[in-house]
């Protein structure tokens, strides 16, 4: 089954078409290493919680929204391989900035178990 990169961020609303645009300039750079997607998700219902929740786990702002997103690969092998490649790609480093605060970012990788 694939390998899937797992990543939940922070970003502000007002950076919806930057964001959008930084990501599908990444998607292609991703696809270019091995990737066979790459999914992002704004948050549209992500409710705050008591206890847990989407923005309790990056400290999301009044003035955020949720993202989630995803990349899936053939292996982990292929994720190793093309994560790296992808990080030193020139395409991904001319890029700036990132339309987000990367240290509130979560992220991981994980092995699909069930694909139904």
């Amino acid at each position: 089954m694939d390998y899937v990169d797992g990543f939940v961020v922070a970003v502000a609303l007002a950076n919806k078409d930057v964001y959008v645009q930084y990501a599908r300039e990444a998607a292609a750079v991703f696809r270019d290493h091995g990737a066979t997607r790459l999914v992002e998700c704004w948050g549209d219902d992500v409710p705050p919680g008591k206890l847990t929740s989407f923005p309790m786990a990056v400290m999301c702002k009044a003035d955020e929204t949720v993202v989630f997103s995803w990349i899936t690969w053939p292996s982990r092998a292929v994720r190793d391989v093309g994560m790296e490649a992808a990080m030193k790609d020139p395409r991904l480093t001319a890029q700036g900035e990132m339309p987000f605060d990367g240290k509130r970012m979560i992220y991981g990788g994980f092995q699909m178990v069930v694909d139904a």
